[in-house]
């Protein structure tokens, strides 16, 4: 599926994933989220973004989440 709210080129950002239009990437607004921000907090911080664009986030680190890379799982409890 196209996402067309995020963007992959080199010359941006070094070629991290970023919100269309901006040098806002996937992994910063993730990180935000870990973080406990909201999306109220978050949208309010960058008034360019939007609800969808946000969504397309989500949407683009499942899809890279469902490819055939295989996780290994540690016999360590993190």
């Amino acid at each position: 599926m196209k996402n067309t709210f995020i963007t992959i080129d080199p010359t941006i950002m070094m070629g991290k994933p970023v919100i269309t239009g901006t040098r806002i990437t996937v992994e910063s607004l993730l990180d935000r989220f870990a973080a406990g921000e909201t999306m109220s907090q978050i949208l309010d911080s960058h008034p360019r973004l939007t609800k969808e664009a946000i969504f397309a986030v989500f949407a683009f680190a499942a899809d890279m989440l469902r490819s055939d890379i295989i996780y290994p799982i540690s016999d360590k409890a993190a």
